[in-house]
């Protein structure tokens, strides 16, 4: 029995992982705003993956998304790959680093959320829609805090920033990803958390059984 699970949790991994991967590739992925702040909904999988596989699964599908947002500053993102010529590190830290513990916090929070039968369900729409708000945050954070300069000098050339850097620079590039943060929770949170939903009444409904 044990071993039947452990192949249909790889199953369902790998599944996932597909969809990341075609995600990043294609239009599906990211929509691309007139201000040049992309829109990703690869978050959503993410999401799905650490709730109902566990946060190691989630830590997995997040290392497979910052590799291909890593691999887009290798010319597929114009102010990707002005980092990666300033900073490959710091641009690696922010790609990839920062979304393995976007992917691994949801499911963390979710086990202890769903050990209360009445916070299931809360708990799922909760960790979905914090999903993509946490991708955005710690993003934006690593960027202000390894990029502040690159960042100061586009934002006063491209989108008027005004300031002198420092923690303004950083409340003036949350508000600029505001929009696209709150789009991207408002998508995982009506399609990640009925994904879940069905999931845990399908392939996982013996756990919830159990739980209920």
């Amino acid at each position: 029995m044990k071993k039947k699970t452990n192949v249909r949790s790889l199953t369902q991994l790998a599944l996932l992982m597909a969809i990341v991967l075609v995600m990043a590739y294609t239009p599906l992925g990211y929509l691309r705003t007139p201000w040049g702040v992309e829109i990703t909904f690869i978050v959503i999988p993410v999401a799905v993956g650490s709730l109902i596989l566990g946060p190691g699964a989630g830590a997995f599908l997040g290392l497979v998304f910052g590799l291909t947002s890593f691999a887009q500053c290798f010319g597929g993102s114009a102010l990707g790959a002005v980092f990666l010529a300033e900073n490959p590190a710091g641009t690696f830290f922010c790609c990839v680093v920062n979304r393995v513990v976007v992917g691994a916090v949801p499911g963390l929070l979710y086990r202890g959320l769903k050990r209360a039968p009445r916070f299931r369900t809360a708990g799922l729409a909760l960790c979905c829609f914090l999903t993509p708000v946490l991708n955005t945050v710690l993003y934006i954070a690593g960027n202000w805090m390894i990029f502040h300069d690159t960042w100061l000098g586009v934002s006063v050339s491209a989108y008027g920033y005004a300031g002198g850097g420092g923690f303004s620079l950083l409340v003036f590039m949350m508000g600029l990803v505001a929009v696209n943060g709150l789009a991207e929770a408002a998508a995982c949170l009506v399609l990640g958390a009925a994904v879940c939903r069905a999931l845990e009444k399908t392939v996982n409904r013996n756990e919830v059984s159990a739980a209920a």
